[in-house]
């Protein structure tokens, strides 16, 4: 339910129901315009009807039924024709918040767009329709396809993850996102890593390469600094990605940074390391520490298996007992000027606390010969974590250590999702299609959750656990005394399954193909300045790395491009020349070539072929096996026969485990029937949300006493009269087992 001060609770305590609304369009009040309200939500749940489980997505809808003002009517200021000045107060994809209640007080009840307008001509009257915020999400829906996930048999990604990443897409965060998401021009900020750790290793911007096993690690919600956030199981937790852009050493100004919690942690050390990609076989390394426990952290420079220096700061703070909280982590790294033959970093550290606390260090430059970088391209990103790790992010060229609120992102942006646990754990992340509302549909019908937005905007995502109790407190009692105006109760053996088989797909011996193409044309980049490319691939091949550049030192064994400042035979290779980013979106593979130099490179080979790029794809070498996962209880079978329910067929169930779990909750909530109670008018109560637990008492009769689930709410109302609310109710439980006292029941025939 929501929070109500004590002056409404007190007032629909003592029954008064003196209704009042506010309704605001474009920001603007209407309230004493509308002639009448209506506001429905429910979920779209594929259940049976009778069943006390319930799933699905909710949209909520407001009708707003608006008259004119100052002897203007309303056709004339809001009918699509009107002018722009009045009616663009309404015009589709107008922002509408309503709020209801009585005199004492309103409650949110509605924020979103809208979506209608209907001016009747002659009247009046224009009729306003809004949609919550699902009308937000009608972005094409996009997700990563990391193919390391069924190569290695290990999830890459959860149910979770995936609804977290299509509500990123559409502005709705969980956590502080990316700071940089679009490219701009060169030398402007791009998040190059960004990884939620949400309940996947799967990243917004960058592609899992390595992670451990699930025993390892746990998704914790409760301890996040925010959302949700990685836990590790014991010390040096490692994990590896490929960054989203080859961004070039020396020619950038790094902002790395992390969100902690040092009380869930299984030590004290906390590390990000970039691999760089020089020339040859070796390998640079930028090195990202904290160390809790002797309070300091550092920012090192060096070879890979080699010689390397850096800088320490103290921070006394980061070992206070009484601070082992939440932390902002940052770093700040100069990587010297693009086309220097080496450079030795300058770097800077900023830490923040629970309570927002900024603990800025000065800057320092590496003065060792050994932190010397040479021309390279990012190459990896490696987390070694011993903590709660949240939110990991790499910016570049940022050209100086953020300030103030900017530090963290303070203030610049709204938590507006709510996740629950992360479950049905993916080795690969299916496909989607459709807009990202009804792709966060379709998930949330194959893992039994709940998907919606409340009454103040807020997205809420409830996995199928919540069945696995039955509630035993009510956020509200209904009698048929008081608030209920009417009640029919019904029982149906169809409200029973007893019988419940959940399909699953199982990945385990799928096994890959790999292919190699090379695109034959040369792409020439002008001098500072950036060209984007786009390739054709297979909509079965998973996500392709961003090309690594090639140097003529190593055989490259994955996707990779060659620049030169020539076409002619006998050029030479260039390394930390070019920034390559590649995205992959349904069939089309872009690759964006940003070139830092002040001269323009081609893409060719050595002997002066022509060659754009290396492509190295991966698919399934077969399809995943379908199998099912059985519950039943026999006892209810006893009684009632076997009444069996089928889940459809789901990309998105590829776990055992997962599919027994969905299965033994369907059981639990389905093996006997359940009291049809159906929908029912109430004393208006602005308070009760889709998912609250009422008390429903009739002793007028039926002599019912249980608790119900609120699955659906209808409520209208006009300018001064009454609210009339309607609740759709599924019981929480069941009547006893049956015992038949005193009957012998007739056997069947045969």
């Amino acid at each position: 339910m929501q929070p109500a001060d004590d002056k409404l609770t007190a007032a629909l305590a003592a029954g008064s129901r003196v209704t009042a609304h506010e309704s605001r369009c474009g920001g603007r009040d209407l309230t004493d315009q509308v002639q009448s309200w209506s506001l429905e939500r429910s979920y779209a749940t594929d259940l049976p009807d009778a069943m006390r489980a319930f799933s699905g997505s909710a949209a909520a809808q407001l009708t707003l039924e608006t008259g004119g003002t100052g002897g203007v009517s309303a056709p004339a200021l809001y009918s699509p024709w009107a002018k722009r000045a009045t009616g663009d107060v309404v015009r589709p994809g107008q922002s509408v918040v309503h709020r209801a209640g009585l005199d004492a007080g309103l409650l949110p009840a509605f924020r979103g767009r809208v979506r209608t307008r209907a001016a009747a001509s002659g009247t009046d009257t224009v009729s306003v329709t809004a949609l919550d915020g699902s009308e937000r999400l009608q972005g094409r829906a996009v997700l990563p396809r990391p193919d390391v996930g069924f190569r290695t048999n290990r999830p890459v990604a959860t149910a979770a993850w995936c609804v977290d990443e299509l509500m990123r897409q559409a502005g709705l965060h969980s956590c502080p996102p990316p700071r940089a998401p679009e490219f701009t021009t060169v030398d402007k900020p791009l998040s190059v890593f960004y990884a939620s750790l949400h309940g996947g290793f799967a990243a917004t911007y960058g592609t899992p390469l390595e992670f451990p096993d699930a025993s390892d690690y746990t998704w914790i919600r409760e301890g996040a600094p925010h959302s949700m956030a990685l836990r590790p199981a014991a010390t040096g937790l490692k994990a590896v990605w490929a960054p989203r852009s080859r961004i070039i050493v020396p020619g950038t100004k790094l902002y790395v940074e992390a969100w902690v919690n040092v009380a869930e942690a299984a030590g004290n050390n906390f590390e990000i390391r970039l691999q760089l990609d020089r020339k040859g076989s070796g390998l640079g390394y930028l090195s990202c520490k904290v160390d809790f426990a002797a309070g300091k952290m550092s920012v090192y420079s060096g070879t890979e298996g080699g010689a390397g220096h850096g800088l320490v700061w103290t921070i006394d703070e980061l070992r206070d007992p009484l601070l082992r909280s939440v932390w902002h982590l940052g770093f700040w790294i100069d990587t010297g000027a693009s086309g220097a033959a080496k450079a030795r970093p300058t770097a800077q550290v900023v830490v923040t606390d629970h309570w927002g606390r900024h603990l800025v260090r000065p800057v320092g430059t590496i003065t060792e010969a050994t932190a010397d970088q040479t021309p390279a391209e990012l190459y990896k990103v490696q987390l070694i974590t011993d903590m709660a790790t949240e939110a990991v992010q790499i910016t570049s060229d940022v050209d100086a250590m953020p300030a103030d609120a900017a530090i963290d992102q303070q203030g610049q942006w709204t938590r507006a999702v709510e996740l629950d646990d992360a479950t049905l754990p993916l080795v690969s992340i299916p496909r989607v299609s459709g807009s990202q509302w009804e792709a966060v549909t379709e998930i949330a019908k194959a893992a039994l959750a709940t998907a919606e937005f409340d009454e103040r905007g807020i997205f809420k995502w409830r996995n199928h656990l919540r069945f696995r109790n039955t509630p035993t407190k009510a956020d509200l009692t209904l009698t048929t005394t008081r608030e209920i105006s009417s009640l029919t109760i019904s029982e149906e053996i169809d409200a029973c399954r007893n019988h419940v088989e959940i399909p699953y797909k199982d990945w385990s011996k799928v096994g890959t193909v790999q292919s190699d193409t090379l695109a034959g044309s040369v792409v020439t980049v002008p001098k500072s300045s950036t060209v984007t490319n786009h390739y054709a691939i297979a909509e079965e091949e998973y996500d392709i790395l961003p090309p690594v550049t090639d140097d003529d030192e190593v055989i490259m064994e994955e996707t990779a491009i060659r620049f030169s400042k020539s076409k002619s035979s006998g050029n030479k290779a260039e390394k930390g020349a070019v920034e390559v980013e590649a995205r992959r979106v349904g069939g089309v593979l872009s690759v964006r070539m940003s070139n830092r130099l002040t001269v323009p490179l081609y893409t060719c080979l050595a002997n002066g072929t022509s060659s754009s790029l290396y492509l190295k794809t991966t698919r399934p070498a077969k399809d995943p096996v379908e199998r099912r996962a059985t519950s039943r209880d026999t006892v209810s079978q006893a009684h009632y026969g076997v009444q069996q329910y089928i889940a459809e067929a789901s990309e998105w169930i590829q776990d055992k485990a997962a599919a027994e779990s969905l299965a033994t909750t369907l059981v639990r909530a389905g093996r006997y029937p359940v009291p049809l109670i159906g929908d029912v008018e109430v004393l208006y109560d602005p308070r009760v949300q889709l998912g609250d637990v009422v008390r429903l008492k009739d002793s007028s009769g039926a002599e019912l006493d249980t608790l119900c689930w609120v699955i659906g709410i209808k409520a209208s109302g006009g300018a001064g009269g009454a609210v009339q609310q309607t609740l759709t109710l599924r019981g929480t439980s069941y009547n006893g087992v049956p015992v038949d006292s005193g009957l012998t029941p007739d056997p069947p025939v045969g």
